[in-house]
């Protein structure tokens, strides 16, 4: 299959928004193939693992054999993560089902209907929040659900602790049994949860080594919780496969990955475009804005360069629903401070249809409405509010899917992370660290207790005297 996605940005030239816009000049050819060779010599050395995610053929095999053999014991399938290690699973279930599947289990456990020919429903423990812990577990039969717990480090709190709560759970219901099913996505090599995981004997998946967790859907972090509840992860896979086809070209009119890269950091840094507003117009694709959100911010949000100068980059990227929130957010978009840029998500056949029926119809607001669809309106909903930004001299920018599916959403994943890896090369900043986050875990594991960071307790005991 041909790659599927298009990217257009003449709303964001001069020529179409005015002194707030960028020049086509301002997309340095040079300077982008540079970003793409430097790049690929940090993957060719083996530094950095997510372009070639696509190519484990043989471990996906292994997951949806794995996975084919389980899902018609469960109802729910429930993953323990956080950050990297759930919110791509969230976007890959909602963009294939939506963002309200329909419950598979009552508020006893029992199934619904048809549940038990159904996929899995899925269940992310992203939060420590006892009472959004207590109530998903309250939801779902231990008998029938199999739990992933994801931790690349094998050390998160967060992700652990909620862990020792759900197996509790499951030993409660199931005793020796919930070995069968409980599956660790971690570290190959390191970290208490891989050695958990072998003691107990459960079924374990690997996270490579040079791939960071927001960075990492396409392999057993995304790939697992997907094959579970049904998904089909070799097309997921094949798209991706076909965005690294284009991605890796120098030369920008053949790149979208790197024309979206030079068109966010030249908004950005020649025009103080420090916001970005991903304007997703279809719910399916509402829990991979939630999925960019990170990939963008954590990526990008950097204070020292690779030089070590202090240069605090990054575009603070905010999720808004079409058309939802054009009646809550596009307010301020449209004339508040100039200091955003708009990216749209367009899908161009809806997965279903629904037609306007033609009654009162000789009421004004009701008549114009009758014989189309909602897909017409919400399209025209979505070029109206793109032309009035335009209009309104706020650059904006499009990506379009031709549907929603594994393989166009393989494709998108792939895409928004070399994009990301190539702004990071134009931005002169490390991609793929997250220094920023470290201080705070340090003080958690202080106030908690754990060995070896008394000193952080220290810190934050003085600060309150």
């Amino acid at each position: 299959m041909a790659y599927p996605l298009k990217f257009t940005y003449d709303n964001c030239l001069d020529s179409a928004v005015g002194s707030e816009g960028i020049a086509r000049a301002d997309l340095d050819a040079g300077q982008c193939a540079e970003a793409v060779r430097a790049f690929r010599g940090r993957v060719d050395s083996g530094a950095i693992g997510f372009p070639n995610l696509p190519e484990e053929k043989a471990t996906a095999s292994a997951i949806a054999e794995f996975a084919n053999d389980l899902r018609p014991e469960l109802d729910h399938v429930c993953v323990v993560g956080i950050g990297g290690s759930a919110l791509g699973a969230c976007a890959l279930d909602v963009a294939m089902r939506g963002p309200h599947p329909v419950q598979l289990s009552n508020a006893n456990g029992k199934p619904n209907g048809k549940s038990r020919a159904a996929r899995p429903q899925l269940v992310v423990l992203d939060n420590v929040d006892p009472g959004f812990v207590a109530a998903a577990l309250e939801r779902m039969n231990p008998k029938r659900t199999a739990v992933v717990v994801i931790a690349k480090s094998g050390s998160t709190a967060e992700s652990l602790a909620t862990f020792l709560i759900v197996r509790e759970w499951l030993v409660a219901a199931l005793g020796k049994r919930n070995r069968e099913r409980i599956i660790a996505v971690t570290d190959p090599k390191k970290g208490d949860l891989l050695a958990v995981a072998k003691a107990e004997k459960y079924p374990l998946f690997f996270v490579p080594p040079n791939v960071g967790g927001r960075f990492s859907v396409l392999c057993p972090v995304g790939l697992v919780p997907a094959a579970l509840i049904g998904l089909d992860i070799a097309k997921l896979l094949r798209g991706a496969r076909d965005a690294n086809a284009v991605c890796w070209s120098e030369k920008l009119a053949q790149n979208p990955a790197l024309t979206a890269a030079a068109v966010h950091h030249a908004l950005d840094t020649r025009r103080r475009k420090k916001i970005e507003i991903v304007y997703a117009y279809s719910s399916y694709l509402w829990g991979a804005a939630f999925w960019y959100r990170q990939l963008w911010a954590e990526s990008l949000g950097k204070r020292v360069n690779r030089k070590g100068e202090v240069v605090e980059t990054g575009q603070t990227p905010v999720a808004a629903l079409g058309v939802t929130d054009q009646h809550s957010q596009s307010q301020l978009y449209m004339e508040g401070p100039r200091d955003k840029m708009i990216t749209f998500w367009d899908v161009e056949k809806q997965r279903v249809e629904l037609r306007i029926p033609k009654e009162f119809s000789k009421l004004d607001s009701f008549g114009y409405l009758g014989g189309k669809s909602l897909g017409q309106l919400f399209h025209a909903e979505l070029v109206a509010t793109e032309a009035a930004f335009t209009e309104a001299g706020r650059p904006n920018c499009r990506w379009t899917l031709p549907r929603v599916d594994e393989h166009s959403i393989g494709a998108l994943f792939q895409t928004l992370e070399f994009q990301t890896a190539f702004a990071g090369e134009l931005y002169g900043v490390d991609a793929f660290d997250q220094p920023g986050v470290e201080l705070s875990k340090k003080l958690t594991y202080g106030l908690l207790g754990r060995k070896g960071y008394e000193e952080y307790a220290k810190k934050l005991k003085a600060g309150a005297e």
